[in-house]
């Protein structure tokens, strides 16, 4: 398993200096490797959409659409979908993907939400919320944008994994205390610095409710069967009755 990282699809800034999260710089090398990686195409998204349901005509706010592949699956699917994010060479990539008309903005996560009160069915933050460290005003303003009885679909960083994964790199990190993380990603021969945040369960719960949301489904779902055939190596130490690994955690969200 030590070759499978965790490859967060979307984004929105995060640590204040512009050092980091530079998604514009490698857009196009983590458009090309998200297509078809375990995490994002065979593990996080297939999840996503099997919590969002039936999306017919639903009006859904995809936040860190990043490059548009949640938006376009979601798009087939008959929902009236708009995409935001803070990156611009993402959102030039989206805009290949899913056409002149996709209503896409660029949007800081961080800051106030261009909508309206009441104007979402649903939202969806898919591995977004862990590059805030502060995650108030950010729930603060998706509760305010979806209508009552309204759903946020969250997926972060699995907690547990990620206080692992520092344990056997030699660190020690305090699994209750939200703490600041860095990488170093190459994608498409480009070269970004990544910041995130690390939360312990409970951080996530309590920011949930004290913004307004109950909370309906914590899930820690399986990868796609079809992934053992396309990631034999990868999949190897899992045996063939485990169809589960520590990667993400997933939220369903009601707006109350």
């Amino acid at each position: 398993m030590a070759r499978m990282s965790t490859m967060p699809e979307k984004h929105v800034e995060a640590a204040s200096s512009s050092r980091f999260n530079d998604y514009d710089r490698i857009a196009e090398g983590y458009t090309a490797e998200n297509e078809t990686s375990l995490l994002n195409a065979y593990y996080e998204r297939p999840a996503m959409l099997e919590l969002a349901g039936d999306v017919t005509g639903r009006r859904i706010l995809d936040a860190g659409c990043g490059s548009g592949p949640l938006f376009s699956a979601l798009r087939d699917r008959g929902a009236i979908v708009t995409g935001v994010d803070a990156s611009a060479g993402m959102l030039e990539m989206a805009r290949r993907r899913l056409g002149a008309d996709a209503d896409l903005r660029v949007v800081d996560l961080a800051s106030p939400l261009p909508f309206p009160d009441d104007a979402f069915d649903d939202v969806i933050a898919s591995l977004v919320l862990h590059y805030l460290e502060d995650w108030g005003p950010t729930l603060a303003e998706l509760r305010r944008v979806l209508r009552p009885g309204g759903r946020l679909l969250v997926s972060v960083e699995h907690p547990f994994m990620s206080t692992l994964m520092q344990h056997m790199a030699g660190e020690k990190p305090t699994y209750f205390e939200t703490r600041n993380r860095t990488q170093e990603w190459t994608m498409g021969g480009q070269t970004a610095q990544m910041s995130f945040w690390d939360r312990p369960l409970h951080a996530m719960t309590e920011a949930f409710t004290a913004a307004g949301f109950r909370i309906s489904v914590i899930s820690e779902p399986p990868f796609v069967p079809e992934a053992r055939d396309v990631f034999p190596e990868e999949l190897r130490e899992i045996e063939l009755t485990r169809t589960r690994f520590l990667s993400f955690l997933f939220f369903v969200l009601e707006a109350g």
